[in-house]
């Protein structure tokens, strides 16, 4: 398993750096500098259309992916009947969503946005559904191509709009959100031929009973996606409202964000991979420990090599990316790149006790993180706009990944070597030490920066070379 876990890591990886940088730096960042303040407004309804995205999921695609990882049997029995309940989720959903809007006084011009941006959740979650069963059946090379191919469109569509002298001059956000929404359809027509052709054509069914017996299957899934996005997107929402210049403390909060978010995908490959090989090797009662220190290595020595190079030289990096408004972002960048170690600690070992069953620690732990995220932003958000939210943030994703981390190493019993501890204290100090002395004032330094960060990993065997060697002739 650590063999197909890290050949396909590197597949997914590769793929996701040669689209997805392009399209966040290259097209998103574009899109803000155009139109200015329109973003901010942008990014907090964006961010709200998330919140109650629970809704059209309900724990639906890590239920799917679990179970076809572990049953691989059932994959096609219930594939008609899940689509035609989420049909009835996106009714549900939209009703939901624009009700709370209303409540929040947003005005027909935000309504008008949100309406297409409620529409490509749902899109968004019906790919994501088609790829729950390709990760589920471990058929990890069509989930990479489906997980970029949006993205892959935005470019060249995005692109061209950006490009043209007359479309760039007067470019508008809705343009962008248009855009968005024609990709995800492209995307979805081929993950659901591809889908199809794997597992059969199926009938689409409305039946109560088995909408029933779904939602009591998968609402302990479905709670904690809910809980986990209220305390990660709630932010800029409460950031756009409770400011006395919301508007322009989004969208420095979102310039910020988008780095992080950048990062977050990468991450988030591990969890695609891991649930399902984590629920099969649960399932065949194989040991974990191997697999999940290898990941724990890669993702959170990466994790923290990244936060520590962004806090030294966080107004440089932002500098590199926006034309306008770096002085005023880049503080609550450097904070919120801190919380990145949090969320990578999560993502390893929240996905780790998904696929073993600990969901009533999860959503326990999820939901005093809402309390604490919330009460910190009511607090720091009206007097310190983008840097409040950014220590909520920060002290919210530490503490639950914290409590995470002490309770699977007591659940799993994994050891740790006193050796391999000093390495990694040496290799945190390492990293500490070489971005006190270099500071980025130019490409070459910055570049050098990076590449001392990078060999301190392979110094200090965060990635062992020769532990990789060895997975890849089968011998552990």
């Amino acid at each position: 398993m650590q063999k197909k876990f890290i050949s396909n890591l590197a597949l997914m990886v590769l793929l996701n750096l040669l689209v997805k940088p392009v399209a966040i730096f290259g097209i998103d960042a574009n899109v803000q500098d155009l139109v200015g303040e329109d973003y901010g407004t942008y990014f907090a309804l964006l961010n709200f259309s998330f919140l109650f995205n629970i809704l059209l999921d309900f724990g639906i695609n890590n239920f799917t992916t679990k179970n076809v990882a572990q049953h691989p049997h059932m994959a096609s029995k219930y594939l008609g009947k899940v689509l035609g309940f989420r049909f009835m989720l996106f009714l549900l959903y939209a009703v939901v969503s624009f009700t709370i809007a209303l409540v929040l006084q947003w005005k027909s011009y935000e309504l008008f946005l949100l309406s297409f941006l409620v529409f490509n959740q749902f899109l968004i979650t019906l790919i994501a559904y088609t790829r729950s069963y390709f990760g589920g059946a471990l058929m990890f090379k069509t989930d990479a191509i489906i997980s970029i191919l949006d993205r892959f469109l935005l470019i060249i569509f995005c692109g061209i709009l950006l490009l043209l002298p007359s479309t760039n001059k007067d470019f508008q956000i809705e343009w962008f959100i248009w855009i968005q929404t024609g990709c995800y359809l492209i995307t979805l027509l081929i993950a659901v031929t591809l889908l199809f052709t794997k597992f059969g054509i199926p009938k689409l069914k409305v039946q109560p009973a088995f909408s029933y017996s779904i939602v009591r299957q998968s609402f302990p899934y479905a709670l904690l996606i809910f809980l986990m996005m209220i305390y990660t997107r709630i932010d800029s929402v409460m950031v756009e409202r409770l400011h006395s210049h919301g508007k322009e403390e989004a969208g420095y909060y979102a310039m910020g964000f988008r780095l992080i978010n950048a990062f977050f995908m990468f991450a988030m490959i591990f969890s695609n991979l891991l649930l399902p090989i984590f629920s099969r090797m649960f399932q065949k009662v194989e040991d974990v420990r191997p697999l999940l220190k290898t990941s724990a290595k890669l993702l959170v020595g990466g994790a923290i090599l990244l936060s520590i190079v962004s806090y030294f030289n966080g107004e440089y990096i932002l500098s590199l990316i926006y034309k306008n408004n770096v002085s005023e972002s880049y503080e609550a960048f450097q904070l919120l790149m801190f919380s990145f170690i949090g969320m990578c600690a999560t993502i390893l070992y929240g996905t780790l006790l998904t696929a073993r069953g600990n969901m009533r620690f999860l959503n326990s732990i999820s939901a005093i993180g809402i309390v604490i995220n919330i009460t910190m932003n009511v607090f720091l958000i009206p007097d310190y706009g983008a840097k409040g939210a950014a220590v909520a943030t920060v002290i919210t994703q530490s503490l639950i990944s914290a409590i995470q981390f002490v309770y699977s190493v007591r659940v799993i019993k994994v050891p740790f070597p006193v050796k391999e501890v000093i390495l990694f204290v040496l290799y945190v100090g390492g990293l500490l030490g070489i971005c006190y002395f270099l500071r980025a004032d130019s490409l070459m330094t910055f570049f050098t920066i990076l590449a001392a960060s990078f060999a301190s990993m392979f110094v200090f065997r965060i990635i062992d070379l020769k532990n990789l060697f060895r997975i890849f002739k089968g011998e552990v």
